[in-house]
């Protein structure tokens, strides 16, 4: 048998080719493979980050007042008047020096929604010197707001919040209840006797 030249190199070309497209798979796999694990490995660790940023608790800002108290408040026990709540009470200045703007910060409750609300209430006179005391004092509607809360009190300047203490003051005054007279009328006709055990009545 003779081997013809042209049919041998054509089974090398066929064999070069087949080892050229069997490179560019492996090829094409291995950059594939790649491209998939580095995306995977961006998609972890934007998880993580975003897992670490959701569980990290926000920084706590105190903007409260500092220092020691220099204001006692006496909070007065609500009273109802003709379906008006008011409450109110004594501010006294218990510091070294003047204090003066003082305004009492109460949150109300709406019977509503339950919604809640801040109402600045004036201290007169407006300025305290050291133990000298001052009054508050607000009205609201009874059947919109259920309760009051006393959360803070501001003093110049720019009304900022101060340090100060609180106590309770005066109980509500226990509403008197009217006398009502209340007539009640004998069973049976005028000038008839009422059956009782020293005047028995047949009954039919």
């Amino acid at each position: 048998m003779i081997n013809d030249p042209f049919h041998a190199e054509e089974a090398i070309a066929r064999e070069k080719d087949t080892t050229r497209r069997m490179l560019f798979g492996i090829v094409c796999a291995v950059a594939i493979t790649a491209v998939l694990l580095v995306g995977y490995a961006v998609m972890r660790r934007f998880h993580a980050q975003q897992v670490q940023a959701n569980s990290t608790p926000p920084p706590v800002v105190d903007d409260g007042p500092k220092g020691p108290a220099v204001a006692h408040i006496v909070v007065d026990q609500p009273s109802l008047d003709k379906g008006s709540t008011t409450i109110g009470g004594v501010v006294k200045n218990t510091s070294q020096g003047s204090l003066s703007g003082l305004n009492i910060a109460l949150e109300l409750h709406r019977r509503k929604d339950n919604s809640k609300e801040q109402r600045l209430v004036p201290v007169a006179p407006g300025s305290l010197q050291p133990q000298q005391e001052g009054s508050y004092a607000l009205t609201v509607s009874a059947t919109e707001y259920g309760s009051i809360t006393l959360i803070g009190l501001r003093a110049d300047p720019e009304a900022k919040l101060i340090a100060y203490t609180s106590s309770p003051g005066k109980q509500r005054t226990p509403e008197r209840l009217q006398p009502h007279t209340i007539i009640v009328k004998k069973p049976g006709k005028p000038g008839e006797f009422i059956n009782t055990p020293d005047n028995p009545t047949r009954v039919p």
